[in-house]
């Protein structure tokens, strides 16, 4: 038997094939090759058809198929992770009537920061645990007053991994999990979020059916069946955000742990067992893809994004390091000390930062000195401000109870350089777990959970593989302390 995972990227798809029994990856694939098309008609839009994710799925999907070379009658199930907050709507006939407007898209932030005033900060953070800022209730908001003739032809608004589970049952859907990153859940109420619906002018009529995250919501419909090469008795019994996924991927699921990626962008995902937000809104909180909104044992997945995390480092690539590999620029930065003899890098210049409340800074190299720093301390630096950004919005993250021992993350991107793994452990003090899997490997385990095929958690996770450990070196902890509190400095300045 087994299973099948989708991950819906904003620049590839890929699909990963897993044998249920045993849990090890057959095939997987990515479509298309180069990054997909991201249409921006003004500054600070992002746009992508839904149909271009449908396109690339079946293309992956394709060279599974083929590379494995499996009975489509023997895949059991269908889990989907997904680009969050995008925006899919579709009328009567299930048609999109307009491109998704995706994560990246800022052009409707001004609706949100509006409604935060006139709900009153107060009240959104206690019902919503978040502002609207630039989420996807605020983006359908954009669409009613600068579209109006489309918005009056929306029948159902969707997530993208929504609108991929409709074009695999037939079904329109979301969960709990897919509506608190919209921020169209109520956790006071339990409930859609019917003040930020009513401050919108949205009937709740628009929201899909809503079903768990761990369920079969359908089975494949005959045209996608037929469409994708599958059989009409493999089921959708998953789908997730993809920072919530990653989470899951990593067995990432009870109060106190956390999961990070770091490759373009970086994000720190904790897991809480209390409902508790941020005053300032520097780090979102949504419903885990394990949240029981019903009991009294809450899993909320508190989110640190920081948008400039590997593309600091690929621009020191092209710029300074003159193109050599990344294992040679990791061989360089490990020459200088740690501190970098005072020169610190803001590595905050891929547009606004939620930690830095909606500021946009951009990256800053400060305290060089000519006759001190060379390539290796710029190399170095941008490691440990990467790094410092992390533990920054990690302090805030503390305030809120999520307290690091305990971090895992994929051995992938940044992951792979020893100086950012040991300065990470060194200032968190927490010990690092490196995995052997990814995204849509994790959905499709998430899907073996749904369907029932596996009876827990442990049982999904049993064969994952921890590939590596770092311990933080207590030896050092004042020199990165040091180093830490010097580029706080910078930052604070900065901003």
């Amino acid at each position: 038997m087994y299973l099948l995972g989708f991950d819906i990227g904003s620049s590839s798809v890929k699909v990963s094939l897993v044998d249920a029994e045993n849990g090890n990856l057959v095939a997987s694939s990515f479509q298309p090759k180069q990054e997909m098309k991201i249409t921006a008609h003004k500054a600070g839009w992002a746009e992508q058809s839904p149909e271009l994710w449908w396109e690339n799925l079946k293309l992956a999907l394709k060279d599974v198929l083929t590379a494995s070379g499996v009975d489509p009658k023997s895949i059991e199930a269908i889990g989907i992770s997904y680009q969050m907050h995008g925006l899919v709507m579709i009328d009567k006939a299930h048609k999109v009537l307009r491109p998704s407007i995706i994560w990246c898209d800022s052009r409707a932030a001004g609706y949100g920061e509006k409604a935060f005033e006139e709900i009153g900060s107060e009240r959104c953070l206690t019902n919503l645990l978040n502002s609207p800022g630039n989420f996807t209730a605020s983006k359908l908001k954009w669409v009613k007053e600068n579209e109006p003739e489309i918005y009056e032809k929306v029948y159902k608004i969707m997530l993208p991994g929504d609108y991929i589970a409709m074009r695999l049952t037939g079904e329109s859907q979301t969960t709990v999990s897919g509506l608190s990153e919209g921020i169209m859940w109520n956790f006071k109420e339990n409930a859609l979020a019917e003040l930020l619906f009513a401050n919108y002018g949205f009937s709740e009529d628009i929201v899909p059916e809503i079903v768990p995250t761990f369920a079969v919501s359908g089975h494949l419909s005959e045209q996608a069946a037929n469409e994708l090469g599958l059989s009409t008795k493999t089921k959708v019994s998953y789908r997730a955000g993809d920072q919530p996924n990653n989470a899951l991927s990593l067995n990432v699921l009870n109060p106190g742990e956390i999961a990070t990626t770091a490759g373009t962008s970086g994000v720190v995902y904790g897991v809480s067992g209390e409902i508790k937000y941020d005053p300032l809104s520097r780090v979102n909180t949504f419903a885990h893809v394990n949240h029981q909104h019903s009991a009294n044992n809450p899993r909320l997945g508190v989110l640190l994004c920081i948008n400039g995390t590997g593309i600091l480092n690929a621009w020191l690539k092209r710029m300074v390091a003159e193109n050599i590999s990344y294992e040679a620029m990791n061989e360089l930065a490990s020459k200088a000390p740690i501190g970098s003899d005072g020169l610190s890098i803001l590595p905050f210049g891929n547009g606004v930062e939620r930690v830095l409340q909606n500021k946009n800074i951009g990256s800053m190299f400060k305290g060089i000195s000519f006759n001190i720093h060379h390539k290796a301390h710029l190399l170095r630096a941008a490691q440990e401000g990467i790094v410092f950004s992390f533990n920054y919005g990690m302090e805030i993250m503390k305030n809120i109870g999520i307290n690091a021992s305990v971090i895992r993350a994929g051995k992938a991107n940044m992951f792979l350089s020893p100086i950012f793994r040991d300065t990470l452990a060194g200032i968190s003090g927490a010990t690092i777990e490196l995995y052997n899997t990814d995204g849509s490997v994790g959905a499709a385990r998430g899907a073996g959970v749904g369907s029932g095929y596996y009876k827990s958690f442990n049982e999904a996770f049993a064969n994952l593989k921890r590939l590596d450990v770092i311990e933080p070196d207590t030896s050092k902890a004042e020199q990165y302390k040091e180093a830490y509190e010097n580029w706080k400095k910078q930052l604070q300045k900065a901003i």
